[in-house]
């Protein structure tokens, strides 16, 4: 009675893994340098990217008003190093010794998260200690976070969650997932003069509107864990609408305005990639 053969990558990992899957051996190769994009990050230590770091104190910092500063922290994130978690997830189960169940196959898989508003969102991780931390059975992948965007568009999620269950978690939200994806610059809708014209043109449809203005939504501030305002980073409405209707109307007539409105909103392409969530006030 002959043995089972043994895959090859577990043969050779029990003769001491001398050569890659192909067959070549490891001896005599350098996978070290600039040249070598397996190794982007091999002198990396872990730590936070002191960019997203300092751009992130200035959403605490009271020099610059009541304004949001989430721009810069956008725009430090487009070249800053983070660490995504993967865990192991199983395809194919074996029935085991004495009839139990062991694996057979697994698969190496992003872990997502769903939001308060039951979107998906992908987590990544400033540090990996601080991933670490947060899940001990992940494996840390370091990236980009451009990458990190496209795999979270990969995934159809819609949010990147910097560093959850830390001190503070900075919330990117869509426009600024798929900016950082394509590496463009992200405006913030609150602050999009292109989004002013479509709602302006969208808005003149209607006699009933009298006015109409943007401006910081509710969510966008966010606290610290141990209770700091960040002016940013928030996860609830972005942006928000004030509507100023003409006096007189119904309580009928003002829901069905609002309703014709708001689907005109969003079939705009425009308006719909530019704003991740909205809040509509109703003025005098």
């Amino acid at each position: 009675m002959t043995g089972r053969e043994l895959p090859a990558h577990i043969e050779a990992a029990l003769a001491g893994n001398l050569a890659d899957s192909a067959g070549r051996p490891w001896a005599g190769r350098d996978l070290a340098g600039q040249g070598n994009p397996l190794h982007n990050f091999e002198d990396d230590d872990g730590r936070a990217d002191a960019g997203y770091t300092t751009a992130l104190e200035g959403l605490f910092d009271r020099r610059f008003g009541t304004a949001p500063q989430e721009e810069p922290v956008v725009s430090a994130l487009a070249s800053a190093r983070m660490f995504i978690p993967i865990v192991a997830e199983v395809t194919q189960e074996a029935e085991g010794v004495r009839g139990g169940v062991a694996d057979k196959e697994a698969d190496m898989a992003l872990v997502t998260l769903k939001a308060p508003d039951g979107r998906t969102a992908l987590p990544v991780f400033s540090t990996a200690a601080g991933l670490a931390a947060w899940h001990p059975d992940a494996r840390p992948v370091a990236a980009y976070t451009p990458r990190a965007a496209l795999a979270a568009v990969a995934e159809k999620a819609e949010l990147l969650v910097v560093d959850p269950g830390s001190s503070f978690t900075f919330v990117v939200r869509r426009p600024a997932v798929w900016a950082l994806a394509q590496q463009v610059a992200w405006v913030p809708s609150y602050r999009d003069a292109r989004l002013v014209e479509i709602v302006a043109a969208l808005s003149g449809q209607e006699d009933s509107i009298l006015e109409v203005r943007l401006g910081l939504g509710s969510g966008v501030p966010s606290l610290s864990a141990d209770g700091r305002l960040a002016l940013g980073g928030g996860a609830g409405p972005e942006l928000r609408m004030d509507l100023r209707l003409k006096p007189g109307l119904s309580a009928g007539e003002v829901d069905a305005l609002v309703r014709r409105f708001r689907s005109a909103l969003q079939t705009d392409r425009g308006f719909v990639e530019g704003v991740d969530s909205l809040e509509v006030k109703l003025t005098r």
